[in-house]
């Protein structure tokens, strides 16, 4: 059933706190699909105040305002209930929802326009593919096995990208990244740009099944042209 204007009037008079409950809930809900059905590990993280300038932490020298954990709040563990994340969220009301890296996926980051490139042209190959998120400072992060961090440089020379000046990092144990719907270091949400699928969002793909088709794109972007066959790599 749609929104009717009485309705609309109605949430106009709900009370400030009722509106912060709903949020809140709405944030444990999410966090509860994160953790019950994607079967990952939440972490509670600081937001950004004063248009970015300064952190939740209260570190005025925090040097990654809004875009790392808090220190003094436990993880959510893979597989809580919503019950049991809810009474962890009350603990930390209005904290970021951060994924650690590192566990059951790493990560790579692209410019999210070489991004858009890639994912049609995955999509068309049928690859499968995991998670993508897009966030609101131009990137987006693709969700791959674990692993792939460190077998990045190798990866990249077996596919003849290892001398290409390619705008392509790799995320992995110890880093973090901020989850939909919460806001990145004061810059805006987070975005799902392929949102994860219950129940094979704990398999994310191989890294090396996606690289190719990721470093061609990064590779355009930078000498525009046609799209012409990726690499054939070295062996």
């Amino acid at each position: 059933m749609g929104f009717t204007i009485g309705s609309m009037r109605e949430m106009r008079h709900v009370r400030p706190s009722a509106r912060r409950r709903t949020r809140a809930s709405a944030c444990a809900t999410t966090v509860a699909e994160y953790t019950g059905l994607c079967g990952w590990t939440v972490a509670p993280g600081a937001r950004a105040t004063r248009g970015g300038a300064q952190c939740s932490c209260g570190d005025p020298g925090c040097e990654a305002p809004g875009a790392h954990p808090l220190a003094f709040a436990e993880e959510v563990p893979a597989g809580a209930t919503l019950e049991q994340v809810t009474a962890a969220w009350d603990q930390v009301p209005g904290a970021a929802v951060l994924l650690p890296v590192g566990r059951t996926f790493d990560v790579i980051d692209v410019a999210e326009r070489s991004a858009g490139r890639a994912l049609a042209r995955l999509e068309r190959m049928g690859l499968r593919l995991g998670p993508v998120i897009a966030t609101p400072a131009g990137r987006a992060w693709f969700f791959v096995a674990p692993g792939a961090a460190g077998e990045l440089p190798h990866l990249l020379y077996r596919m003849g990208w290892d001398d290409a000046a390619l705008d392509l990092h790799c995320l992995g144990p110890g880093d973090f990244v901020t989850a939909p719907p919460s806001d990145l270091g004061g810059l805006g949400p987070a975005r799902w740009l392929r949102p994860p699928e219950f129940g094979s969002a704990a398999q994310p793909p191989e890294a090396r099944l996606l690289l190719g088709t990721l470093a061609y794109a990064c590779h355009r972007d930078r000498t525009p042209g046609p799209w012409q066959p990726s690499p054939a790599g070295r062996g």
